[in-house]
C-alpha cells in the first residue's frame, strides 16, 4: 500500500513537470507585451479570478507586491457588488481562467473597457471570451490535469502560478529591485532578520567585551565571565590589536596561566567585519571560521561593536 502511495505521488510530480515543460513555449512577444505594459504603469496590478484560479490569483498578486510591483486581489464578485471602486483608471486588470469564459469576471471586463483600463488576461483559450476582450492575452498550453479524473485544478494551477512568479521576476529585474529594497518591504520574520546589517544587532559601548593590553590574565578571566560571550577584545590606544578566546584559554592552560597578561595568550589581528555586513553573510563567515563572534570596526581598527553567535542565531532562525 505505502509503495502505491508513493507512486501516485510521483506521477502527480510527473504531470505537473509535464506541463511545466509546456511553458518553455509559452513565454513570447505577448508575455514581453506583458511585462513592459506592468513596468510602465504608475497604479497598481489589480489581480482578479475565481475558485482556484482566485486562490492562485491572491498568491500571485502577493508576490507581486512584495517584489516592487504594487498590487491587490479584488474578488470579481465583491467587484460587481462595490469594489469595483478600489479600480483607478492608472491601473492594470489581471485576469486568470483556465477556461476564459469565467461568467463573474464580466463586469470587471466591462468596466475596464468603459474606463479604458488595460486588461491582462491569462487562459488556456485564445478564443475564449475573456481573452477577445483583453489588450494582451496570456494563453496557456493545455495540459493534462494530474487529478486522474482530469477534474480537479492541479497541472494546471501550477502552471498558473508560475507563469505568475515569472512576471513577478522578469518585474523585480526591470526595477533592479534590490535586497535593500527587498528588505524594506520585508522588515519583520526571518527574511527581514537575515537582511538585517549587523550594525542593527551589535553589541555596543560598554556592552562589548573589551580589555586593555598589558592586563593580567587573573583580571581578564573576570572581565571574560561577566561579559558572557567566552571571549573578548584586545585593545590598545583604542584600536583592536587581538582576542582572546576559549581556545587561546585551552591553549594556555597551566599553572603560569593567572601569571601572564593578556598579550601574552590573545591571538594577534582577529577576523572584523564592517557595520553593513548583513546578518546572514556574518552568521556564514562565523560558521566558516568555527568562532563564538565577530567585532565590527572601522577606521584604525578602532571597535563599534560585537555580535555573537547566538545573536545572529536567534534572530534568523526563529
Amino acid at each position: 500500500m505505502g509503495k502505491a502511495i508513493i507512486d501516485v505521488a510521483k506521477k502527480v510530480l510527473d504531470d505537473e513537470a509535464s506541463g511545466l515543460s509546456l511553458l518553455r513555449d509559452f513565454f513570447d512577444t505577448n508575455f514581453v507585451n506583458a511585462v513592459n505594459k506592468i513596468y510602465s504603469s504608475n497604479g497598481k496590478v489589480i489581480v482578479s479570478g475565481v475558485g482556484k484560479s482566485g486562490h492562485i490569483g491572491r498568491k500571485i498578486s502577493a508576490t507581486f507586491s512584495s517584489t516592487g510591483t504594487p498590487s491587490y486581489f479584488v474578488h470579481p464578485t465583491e467587484a460587481s457588488h462595490g469594489d469595483m471602486g478600489m479600480v483607478s483608471t492608472n491601473d492594470i486588470i489581471f485576469a486568470i481562467s483556465w477556461s476564459g469564459e469565467t461568467s463573474e469576471l464580466g463586469d470587471l471586463v466591462r468596466f475596464s473597457q468603459d474606463n479604458n483600463i488595460p486588461l491582462i488576461s491569462l487562459t488556456a483559450s485564445k478564443e475564449s471570451n475573456l481573452a477577445k476582450s483583453s489588450d494582451i492575452s496570456l494563453v496557456l498550453p493545455k495540459a493534462t490535469e494530474a487529478c486522474p479524473n482530469g477534474l480537479a485544478p492541479t497541472t494546471s494551477t501550477t502552471m498558473q502560478l508560475v507563469v505568475g512568479d515569472a512576471l513577478a521576476i522578469c518585474l523585480l529585474n526591470e526595477r533592479g529591485f534590490d535586497k535593500e529594497k527587498f528588505k524594506s518591504l520585508h522588515p519583520g520574520g526571518q527574511l527581514g532578520a537575515a537582511l538585517s546589517s549587523v550594525s542593527e544587532i551589535m553589541h555596543v559601548e560598554k556592552n562589548m567585551p573589551l580589555i586593555e593590553s598589558g592586563t593580567p590574565m587573573s583580571e581578564a578571566l573576570i572581565g571574560i565571565s561577566e561579559k558572557g560571550f567566552g571571549c573578548a577584545g584586545i585593545v590598545k590606544n583604542d584600536a583592536l590589536i587581538g582576542i582572546v578566546t576559549d581556545g587561546d584559554l585551552r591553549r594556555h592552560m597551566g599553572p603560569e596561566l593567572l601569571d601572564q597578561n593578556v598579550d601574552d595568550v590573545m591571538t594577534k589581528n582577529p577576523k572584523t567585519v564592517s557595520k553593513n555586513m548583513r546578518a546572514s553573510d556574518a552568521l556564514d563567515l562565523i560558521n566558516n571560521l568555527g568562532i563564538q563572534g565577530l567585532f565590527v570596526t572601522e577606521e584604525g581598527s578602532k571597535p563599534k561593536g560585537f555580535i555573537h553567535f547566538h545573536d545572529l542565531i536567534r534572530i534568523i532562525k526563529t
